[in-house]
C-alpha cells in the first residue's frame, strides 16, 4: 500500500470555501476528507492541520474555537494532529487618507507545512504527499522534495475557488471537489472525550 499524509493549510481552505459560499463545508471533518481523497491502493498515514488562533473578533474567535475542540477530538485516531502559528497586527498605510492600521496577518503556517513535509520525506514517512493549499511560497519544499527523493511524490490540491499557475507547473495538481466536501462533514453536534457537546456554529449552514 501507498503510504500518504494529507497537509492541511487551514486558512487557505477556509477562504476558499468563504469566497465561494460554502459555509455549510466550514464544519469539516479534516481526517474525514484526507480519507476521501485516497486511491483505492493508499492508506492514510497521517493528516496534519496548520491554523493560526484569530484574535480579532471575539464572536469569530469563539466559531473557531469551537471548531479547533472539534478537530482536537480526531487526536484520538493517533493520526491526527494540529500545528499552529500566530496572528500578528501590521501597521498598513492607506494609500488614500495616508492614515495607518494594524492589519492582523497569519504568520508561520507555510514555514510549520514545510518544515513538516521536508521532514517526513527525511524520515520516510510517507510515499505520496497531498497539500491542500493554493499558495505558491510552498513551492521551494515541493521541489526539493521532489529533487532529492525522487521516489516520493507531492500533488496539490486546490481549495475551492483557489489556483496557482506556479504549483501546476512543478507539480501536478487537481481541485477540491464540493462532493468530497460534503461526504466530509462532522455530525451537528460532536462528543468530547470528557462527555461535553460541541454544536456546529451558527450559520456555518
Amino acid at each position: 500500500m501507498v503510504k500518504v499524509i494529507v497537509y492541511v493549510d487551514g486558512f487557505n481552505l477556509y477562504f476558499g470555501l468563504k469566497e465561494s459560499g460554502y459555509k455549510k463545508y466550514y464544519w469539516l471533518n479534516i481526517r474525514l476528507l484526507a480519507e476521501k481523497l485516497l486511491m483505492f491502493n493508499q492508506e492514510l498515514a497521517y493528516t496534519k492541520y496548520f491554523t493560526a488562533r484569530i484574535t480579532d473578533d471575539p464572536h469569530k474567535e469563539k466559531r473557531q474555537a469551537t471548531y479547533i475542540e472539534a478537530l482536537e477530538t480526531l487526536r484520538d485516531y493517533k493520526d491526527f494532529d494540529i500545528y499552529y502559528g500566530h496572528y500578528r497586527k501590521d501597521p498598513y498605510k492607506c494609500p488614500k487618507c495616508k492614515c495607518i492600521y494594524k492589519v492582523p496577518n497569519e504568520k508561520k503556517t507555510d514555514v510549520n507545512i514545510a518544515t513538516e513535509m521536508l521532514l517526513d520525506a527525511f524520515d520516510d514517512k510517507f510515499d505520496k504527499a497531498l497539500l491542500i493549499s493554493a499558495d505558491s511560497d510552498l513551492i521551494p519544499p515541493i521541489e526539493a522534495i521532489k529533487n532529492k527523493y525522487s521516489e516520493r511524490d507531492v500533488i496539490v490540491v486546490f481549495p475551492p475557488g483557489r489556483y496557482s499557475a506556479d504549483l501546476e507547473k512543478v507539480t501536478t495538481c487537481f481541485h477540491l471537489s464540493r462532493a468530497k466536501l460534503a461526504q466530509s462533514r462532522f455530525p451537528d453536534k460532536v462528543k468530547k472525550a470528557d462527555g461535553f457537546i460541541l454544536e456546529r456554529p451558527i450559520g456555518w449552514s
